[in-house]
């Protein structure tokens, strides 16, 4: 099949990244000033909103998971799977939230323990601030996050399968406003590789900078541009060359390894870390999770003027949302063959279920170290503002058995979850930029335009951490939080149509080939 480039969808993300990079180096104070206003505007005027749909799209899986609709396969009646049931899982497990996991785990309840939210009238480093701490996590790491993740992916999969429309994210929305939403399909495409390119650009900046942290305790020295460059170059190699060698080979193998290596990882700190205190403040923190759940859900802490959540749980769903389009095409790409409920089963409740355990293991132990100071433990909170985020988790292996083995394997199974996440989303840029592709095609956009985007993501990335910071980008990245939002909660409709009428999936019809020159595959 022949494909070409759609530039409607490659070149203006890949100009307003330019210029954002040659903006913030010209004048970094006015950049960051100007980034971070429309930032705080867009968190402090759609906060009900993102509180709101984060929680809405939950709440559409479990509806859905429980419909009629929940019987319909991906790809038809006829339709065989992709992938492996344990590959499937493995690939989604490690390309969605395994980076963030892995270190803001450790991180972030000690933010939450030693300094919670002015409105709760929490003393901080209290037993109720640990518990505020502990169901926290598991809000914003485990169900509702993957559902931001799930619900479009869902939508994407029947629409691209079942439908046989368009690789597009336009897809999502023509079940609701008909073949005229093609028009747009370039614009809607552009904006959500945007939030997706900067997010990348953003993750893959602090990933380099978390394995520089940890590198420069074996090489010594600062972290320079060099180093940083060398080691962003190291992730792009083996993430382009993963990518570019197909779903079936690079992709899913660095997925398995890197998904057997976060287990041993968890069985080991169970075994060797306070088991007991983990187990128990991990079910007390959960009943107060799910207790608290819809209250923490949509607090924006207007009532009180706390800009807690902003800061924390509303900057998160404006993440997750700014990713989730692009997202939703890879997640959605490789579930041909399984049924609805399977699906979200895979995506959704597997996933949220290891992050949960991922949480009580992690995030138990460093509050207990914390907790703990006057009878052997280590302050993590120091060194999480002396040294950053980065140090946490290698610090606190340092207070366990065998640490000099399981700090170099912890910086290795950093480097896999950052390429295995970076891989999967290159996949799906090269394909929202290609024209041509369909269900029966083999999904492959070519190796050029993967590196490429492999190429640009790097190059972003180095000079914004080198040499202007990381939170430019950051900033950057989330702005795209709101326009992805609308999309993925106006393509939630499509769920709503199809739950009235799931037989319209059952018959999956004939394509037509387009024209090359279709104005809609701009």
């Amino acid at each position: 099949m022949q494909t070409s480039l759609r530039p409607l969808v490659f070149w203006p993300t890949f100009l307003i990244l330019l210029v954002a990079v040659i903006a913030s180096y010209v004048d970094l104070d006015a950049f960051l000033a100007t980034a971070s206003a429309l930032n705080d505007a867009v968190l402090t005027n759609f906060s009900w909103l993102f509180s709101l749909g984060s929680l809405y799209l939950l709440i559409m899986a479990v509806i859905v998971y429980f419909s009629p609709l929940g019987r319909i396969r991906i790809g038809g009646r006829e339709a065989t799977p992709l992938l492996s049931r344990l590959r499937w899982f493995s690939i989604t497990l490690c390309t969605t939230l395994a980076v963030g996991v892995l270190f803001w785990t450790t991180a972030e309840p000690l933010y939450h323990y030693m300094g919670p939210p002015a409105s709760s009238g929490l003393e901080a480093g209290s037993s109720d601030a640990m518990l505020f701490a502990m169901s926290t996590m598991f809000l914003h790491w485990s169900f509702t996050p993957y559902a931001i993740y799930a619900v479009p992916a869902l939508i994407f999969a029947l629409a691209f399968y079942n439908l046989r429309l368009r690789f597009s994210i336009s897809s999502m929305l023509e079940p609701i406003f008909g073949p005229a939403i093609k028009r747009f399909g370039g614009l809607i495409d552009a904006i959500s590789l945007y939030a997706l390119v900067a997010g990348m650009a953003s993750s893959l900046g602090t990933g380099a900078l978390t394995l520089a942290g940890g590198a420069g305790q074996y090489l010594g020295g600062e972290t320079s541009p060099l180093r940083l460059g060398v080691i962003i170059a190291l992730i792009v190699v083996t993430f382009v060359l993963s990518a570019a060698s197909g779903l079936q080979k690079g992709i899913a193998r660095l997925s398995s390894l890197n998904a057997v290596l976060l287990a041993i990882l968890g069985v080991f700190m169970f075994i060797v870390g306070p088991t007991v205190f983990c187990l128990a403040l991990g079910v007390e923190s959960f009943g107060v999770y799910l207790d608290g759940f819809f209250t923490k859900s949509l607090f924006t802490g207007a009532a009180a003027d706390d800009q807690w959540p902003q800061w924390w749980s509303i900057f998160y769903w404006a993440v997750w949302f700014a990713w989730a389009p692009v997202a939703a095409l890879f997640l959605g790409k490789i579930s041909r063959g399984y049924t609805v409920r399977e699906f979200l089963r895979v995506n959704l409740l597997y996933p949220a279920l290891f992050a949960s355990v991922w949480i009580l293991i992690f995030s138990g132990t460093a509050l207990y170290f914390q907790s703990h100071l006057d009878t052997g433990g280590a302050d993590l909170y120091a060194v999480l503002n002396d040294r950053g985020v980065e140090n946490v988790l290698y610090e606190l292996f340092r207070q366990l058995p065998f640490s000099q083995v399981w700090i170099p394997l912890l910086l290795f199974i950093a480097y896999i979850s950052y390429v295995t996440a970076a891989d999967s989303q290159t996949d799906a840029i090269g394909n929202l930029c290609t024209r041509g592709l369909t269900a029966d095609s083999d999904l492959n956009a070519g190796v050029p335009m993967k590196v490429i985007w492999g190429v640009i993501v790097g190059v972003v990335s180095w000079v914004m951490v080198s040499f202007v910071g990381i939170d430019g980008i950051k900033m950057l990245s989330n702005l795209g939080g709101l326009p992805a939002m609308l999309i993925v909660l106006l393509a939630s409709g499509s769920l709503w149509v199809w739950l009235k009428h799931p037989g319209r999936l059952d018959t999956v019809p004939t394509r037509k080939t387009p024209s090359p020159t279709a104005k809609d595959e701009a």
